[in-house]
């Protein structure tokens, strides 16, 4: 079984996962939810067939006895308690774990058959007897499960066809090659290719190449066919019956669902696998792609080919005049190239957030809090590096909601609330920022013990705490070892988790803000960035050296105005306000002779800090990729990360918060 296939089956199945925690969780909550049932049925039955397809027998097993308790309760044998959910979703815990154990190694290496065998038990004292205890009856049988599951995956009338592609002449036959695959794989299963996928993406064919599709009916492959435009012909002619069946079985890319786009491609998760309760996510390492957006990508390649031969023409004919024009094209090509890339790793934000429900739903139980968890904005999309950062300072933030917003019943009750709490994730885009925000309304935060706190761990001192804001007291709560929990709890409290919130999101080139009002609730606020970190920069020289400040960040440049000493600090006044001189040369300790007494002056923007900035010359202004700095130099004071230009040369971006 190839890589592929085990890869195709994990992405598969954690969406899978993902969508069965949810609804199981629709379901404890309303019982009656016909809708919630149905889909967990749907569900659970698909992981079942997929694990036996996949030879995981183990897996299939506890799938099939999780379908069976929940059968007992879709009949009226068994009621929906807390106790009968704990135990579902142990059991989908466990298969996550299954599924983890698969993506590392192929096998499943993790016991199945305790909780199997105590899901069982609690089937037959729930007074389900003889053939009831499985869902279907004849699926215990020795075979039945698989045949019944084969039976199921071609509903339909499943068929297999082996389709000869002939493509013409193409400059970009990896390319080509690519779309082709890409639309079998959207609509059907792509069971097989001659060569391999990798070859035929890589270009390695003559005029075209064999695959063996799984797909509805031959109309619908036709129709697939059809729509890309680089298939000159395409011959197809249905396998056999024999053949069906076992092309089938090792097929590791299950039919996409019914909510799945039908113009996207297949793509991977993030869910934790350990326990979505106290796991972090993995990285997202793949993106689902509209096959509109492969075409257009398709088309701008074609383009910056084609001024790319107009170009060396133009060098060797010494045509300096179309040399300019065809660079102007080029310039229009990759700026267009740049957009559709980027608009490609935009990921909705439900990949992240829709293991959230659970994570609330497991800490709320742990804690004996009633706990009602809304989501909006579950569509609005990011940049997958982005939505993979973010996924754990939000889960911070909601663990830190439960364990010290949300109040025990009984507490809330005395205090005049509805004993049910109420969490709520908001996602808002603007423009080309999101605004993700978490409330709950609990028991705030309380802005005398914060100060107090403060004082007693050295953050801040007494006149400084006196002088603050309310509003600015909460954000002291991102402080590195800052907490206010009086005990230490497996949830939160122990000094950590709101700073790697603050250190995260500023990495991100994003903000965050705390906002609170005791005795009512809490609202964390996060700004981000829609896409990565392509900033307009501009750039300045400090003695022998040349740094990057984000032109958002700048307020005005002007020549050095008349500096004036303030508790000998110097400072220079704008608009009757005054603003701290930070001499570049000086703190970021510059080699080589500096502009003693000229300059120039780059005031920052309020928003982001009152100060203003002193370099020799400023330069000029550029589109960069800025990249942050890791490991040992992550977190340097002054600097945010570094760009890579034309020439080469590395130039550092400065950070001007905390330069």
């Amino acid at each position: 079984m190839t890589d592929e296939y085990v890869q195709a089956f994990v992405h598969e199945s954690e969406e899978q996962l993902t969508d069965l925690n949810n609804s199981l969780l629709a379901l404890e909550s309303d019982p009656d939810d016909q809708e919630a049932m149905d889909d967990i049925f749907r569900t659970a039955h698909t992981l079942k067939g997929n694990f036996g397809a996949m030879g995981y027998d183990d897996a299939s097993d506890l799938a099939h006895a999780l379908e069976d308790l929940l059968d007992e309760v879709r009949e009226g044998e068994m009621t929906v308690t807390p106790e009968v959910m704990d135990l579902v979703f142990a059991g989908v815990d466990r298969l996550e774990l299954a599924v983890e154990s698969i993506d590392d190694d192929g096998t499943v290496d993790v016991e199945t058959e305790d909780l199997e065998d105590d899901i069982r038990t609690v089937i037959e004292d729930g007074g389900a007897g003889g053939d009831e205890t499985s869902a279907g009856g004849d699926e215990t049988s020795a075979g039945g499960d698989e045949d019944d599951d084969t039976a199921d995956e071609t509903t339909d009338q499943v068929d297999t066809f082996e389709v000869t592609v002939e493509i013409g002449d193409s400059e970009m036959k990896g390319v080509d090659g690519m779309l082709v695959l890409e639309a079998i794989r959207e609509e059907s299963d792509l069971v097989d290719s001659t060569p391999d996928p990798e070859a035929i993406e890589d270009g390695e064919y003559d005029d075209g190449f064999d695959v063996v599709v799984a797909s509805t009916t031959e109309d619908e492959l036709r129709t697939t066919l059809d729509r890309v435009s680089a298939i000159d012909d395409a011959t197809l002619s249905q396998a056999g019956e024999d053949d069906e069946t076992s092309e089938r079985t090792d097929d590791a890319e299950p039919t996409v669902d019914d909510e799945t786009d039908a113009e996207s491609a297949d793509a991977d998760t993030e869910e934790s696998t350990e326990s979505t309760s106290n796991g972090s996510s993995r990285d997202i390492s793949s993106v689902r792609v509209d096959v509109d957006q492969l075409d257009d990508l398709h088309g701008l390649v074609e383009q910056l080919v084609t001024s790319r031969i107009k170009l060396r023409r133009a060098v060797d004919d010494g045509d300096v005049g179309g040399a300019s024009d065809t660079l102007g094209e080029l310039d229009k090509i990759t700026g267009n190239l740049q957009n559709t890339v980027m608009d490609m790793r935009l990921i909705p934000m439900r990949k992240v957030i829709s293991k959230f429900p659970r994570l609330v739903r497991d800490l709320a139980r742990e804690q004996e809090k009633d706990i009602d968890f809304r989501m909006e904005g579950q569509d609005i999309e990011l940049d997958r590096t982005i939505l993979t950062e973010i996924s754990d300072p939000l889960m911070h933030i909601l663990r830190n909601a439960v364990d010290h917003g949300i109040e025990p019943p009984a507490e809330r009750e005395a205090a005049g609330k509805d004993p049910e709490g109420t969490i709520e994730l908001r996602a808002d885009r603007e423009r080309d920022h999101v605004t993700i925000t978490v409330e709950d309304d609990g028991r705030g935060l309380d802005v005398d013990e914060l100060r107090e706190k403060a004082l007693e761990k050295g953050v801040r001192s007494q006149a400084e705490l006196e002088s603050m804001e309310d509003s600015e007291v909460y954000d002291l709560v991102f402080h590195p070892g800052f907490s206010t929990a009086d005990e230490v709890t497996d949830v939160s409290g122990r000094g950590v988790g709101m700073d790697v919130v603050h250190s995260t999101v500023k990495q991100l080139d994003g903000s965050v803000n705390v906002e609170s009002e005791h005795g009512e609730g809490t609202t964390v606020t996060l700004r981000l960035p829609v896409t990565v970190a392509i900033v307009k920069v501009l750039f300045v020289e400090v003695g022998d050296e040349e740094y990057g400040v984000p032109i958002k960040n700048i307020d005005e440049v002007s020549r050095l105005p008349d500096i004036e000493t303030i508790n000998e600090e110097p400072m220079i006044e704008h608009d009757d306000e005054i603003y701290p001189v930070v001499d570049l040369a000086s703190e970021l300790d510059v080699p080589g002779e500096t502009a003693n007494g000229d300059g120039m002056v780059l005031r920052i923007r309020k928003s982001e800090r009152r100060a203003a900035l002193r370099c020799d010359t400023v330069n000029k202004q550029e589109e960069v990729v800025v990249k942050p700095l890791e490991g040992v130099l992550s977190g340097i004071p002054g600097l945010s990360g570094t760009a890579v230009l034309g020439d080469g040369n590395i130039v550092p971006i400065l950070d001007v918060v905390t330069l």
